[in-house]
């Protein structure tokens, strides 16, 4: 089977591309959903911009469409990323250098068609991490068409991994800057890891002493008792956006103390924290996640801190894990460029007893969504992200709906 054409349509993502560095810097001023200031990262012309996609069809010899999302993170731009990825820059791009590349190539491996397009080199630079995103996912559903198999099962056959069924993934949800009402929502919906809070300002959200985290942490788990009764155990998975090291002037006693502090708040509950510290380069957020994860495992915590700023590819995961640099690494599938780099990342993870994370961006697509959610499925990874947006429900509906009508099709007797 080969695709006999191609079509790009401009699109929207569940979400806003955010110009990180102001936010984190104090020069935004919100105004309801708006977000205003002077933006700081290149490409951006307000710090909130409306998140954009490229639709990837390819239109097959069997007269079947297979579809991929470019997509890239709300957080665009920083932490070693790829710049802001704007439809009307990259379509002409696209029809001109990728078009041609794609017409008449046979679909029958999604592996050998995903590599070769995410180590492309066209002016001696390898594709924007959202165009290799979109076509990989492209092609894994091409060739899921061609086998008349899930998504889930190429993966598994190409990459052989032998497990004899496939089983659901714990789902995380993430609340976005309304930590209250939406987590009333993940409650109601038993959610399995719940809530995110959006903690991406040091003293505003997390409190120049920590303490408004604290407070949030105490609400969040007398909100799950109250409605549940010891009958609903959630993981609590809170990201502070490297936060803590701005609070405690990096000082590494400091920082565990606290974060002893917020296990022992949480309880009974299990928690998470992501990002703890971001010290604005690769090394030194590396080795002081690897100290504090470290301490935490010396001092008997359960605490779980997650990876996140920094480790953005195949390679940085690698890095990180050989380190053990955090417990649970997020594979941000956006970040990976071609998704069959996120199956690798996940399945590293596990190799080395790392959570393995297949996260993403609430910027993403349903498209982009049910692909990850299948890839997830596929590698058993420990936990998945709930994406697209920030509004619980249809972000929950679309991961949740996708995993268990994989699972269903997947483990049918054949």
């Amino acid at each position: 089977m080969k695709i006999v054409d191609v079509v790009f349509t401009k699109g929207f993502t569940g979400f806003y591309f955010d110009d990180q560095k102001a936010i984190k810097s104090g020069l935004a001023e919100v105004d309801g959903n708006f977000i205003f200031g002077k933006p700081v990262t290149k490409g951006f012309t307000n710090i909130r911009q409306a998140g954009e996609s490229v639709s990837i069809q390819f239109i097959l010899s069997s007269g079947q469409v297979a579809i991929g999302d470019c997509a890239a993170v709300q957080y665009s731009g920083v932490g070693g990323r790829d710049e802001l990825f704007l439809a009307d820059k990259y379509i002409p791009f696209l029809e001109k250098e990728i078009r041609p590349l794609l017409i008449g190539l046979n679909v029958d491996s999604f592996k050998r068609n995903a590599e070769h397009f995410d180590h492309l080199l066209i002016q001696n630079k390898r594709l924007h991490t959202a165009i290799r995103y979109g076509l990989s996912q492209a092609f894994l559903h091409a060739t899921a068409l061609k086998n008349q198999t899930t998504m889930a099962e190429v993966i598994r056959k190409e990459y052989d991994i032998r497990v004899p069924n496939y089983q659901p993934v714990d789902i995380f949800s993430q609340s976005g800057d309304d930590r209250y009402n939406n987590t009333d929502k993940m409650i109601m919906k038993r959610v399995p890891v719940i809530s995110h809070g959006l903690f991406n300002n040091a003293e505003t959200k997390v409190g120049q002493n920590g303490e408004k985290l604290v407070d949030y942490i105490i609400w969040l788990k007398h909100r799950i008792m109250q409605f549940h009764n010891g009958s609903y155990t959630p993981i609590l998975h809170l990201d502070v956006y490297g936060s803590l090291d701005t609070i405690f002037n990096n000082d590494y006693d400091n920082m565990l103390k606290y974060l002893l502090k917020l296990e022992e708040t949480a309880k009974p509950y299990q928690l998470r924290i992501e990002g703890p510290v971001d010290l604005g380069n690769q090394e030194d957020t590396l080795n002081m996640l690897a100290k504090l994860t470290k301490g935490l495992d010396e001092s008997g915590s359960t605490l779980e801190l997650v990876a996140d700023e920094w480790c953005n590819t195949l390679e940085d995961i690698k890095l990180f894990a050989d380190v053990r640099a955090g417990h649970m690494i997020q594979v941000k599938t956006p970040d990976l460029g071609s998704v069959s780099n996120t199956v690798e990342a996940l399945l590293y993870c596990k190799e080395k007893g790392i959570g393995a994370y297949c996260g993403g961006t609430c910027n993403e697509t349903n498209i982009s969504t049910q692909v990850t959610t299948q890839i997830a499925v596929a590698c058993e990874a420990k936990q998945i992200l709930a994406k697209p947006g920030m509004g619980v429900d249809e972000g929950y509906m679309i991961c949740y709906n996708e995993m268990v009508r994989t699972i269903k099709l997947a483990n049918r007797i054949k």
